[in-house]
């Protein structure tokens, strides 16, 4: 079991910090959302009913969906693009799917490669694009998700307001959803792009996202091995 925890402790230090951050969500914005009801003098909301909640589903997924989006496109953008001197990016002139050699498939399989890795074909296909769509397809699902409740609290609001309801297409190409949407792709952006610029220059020593403290600027850690 020490060994399980030490060798997976990246994984397990996140999902902890996950677990602790949705629950301290949770009863914020529980604490938040009957505030404002008080002072609208309507009854407040109970734990499960506030988590179960599209107030609270439409802030999770609207976070989930652009987190995923970054890593979908920063995996694509990798493929192809290089960025000289970032231990983010493959060296110049490594750009590209890489031969099959170099990516260990079919006959070019080692002993202890994974099994869809030894084949041709779709599974071939599948299994080489595999990470990228999972990405993509949780932020697929996060998307409808955000969008399905945001829908029902713009309802929501909409009937408290006297207003007519609006229907899921026309509340998807409101300014309101992509008012929200676009707040949170860009931060996600630029953290990305100020992650692969400042790794060029600065360094962190005994990270995995940094090059060794001494190799030059232009040098990737790729190129430093």
């Amino acid at each position: 079991m020490r060994r399980f925890l030490r060798d997976g402790g990246l994984t397990w230090a996140f999902l902890s910090i996950f677990v602790i951050t949705i629950v301290a969500q949770s009863f914020v914005g529980l604490a938040y959302t009957n505030q404002e009801l008080a002072e609208h003098g309507r009854a407040p909301l109970g734990y499960g009913e506030f988590v179960t909640s599209s107030d609270f589903l439409v802030d999770v997924a609207e976070n989930w969906q652009s987190e995923f989006l970054q890593f979908f496109l920063f995996i694509l953008a990798t493929v192809w693009l290089i960025q000289r001197g970032s231990p983010e990016s493959k060296k110049p002139g490594d750009e590209g799917l890489g031969s099959e050699a170099d990516q260990y498939i079919a006959e070019h399989a080692r002993e202890d490669s994974p099994r869809w890795a030894r084949l041709r074909g779709m599974r071939l296909w599948i299994y080489s694009n595999s990470l990228l769509l999972a990405m993509g397809s949780i932020f697929a699902l996060s998307w409808f998700a955000q969008s399905l409740a945001g829908h029902l609290v713009t309802n929501d609001e909409n009937a408290r307001h006297g207003l007519p309801p609006e229907s899921w297409a026309e509340y998807i190409v409101s300014p309101d959803f992509w008012n929200r949407t676009l707040q949170n792709w860009q931060s996600e952006f630029l953290a990305v792009g100020a992650m692969v610029a400042f790794s060029i220059y600065l360094r962190q020593r005994g990270s995995s996202e940094s090059k060794p403290v001494g190799v030059p600027h232009h040098i990737s850690s790729e190129e430093s091995e």
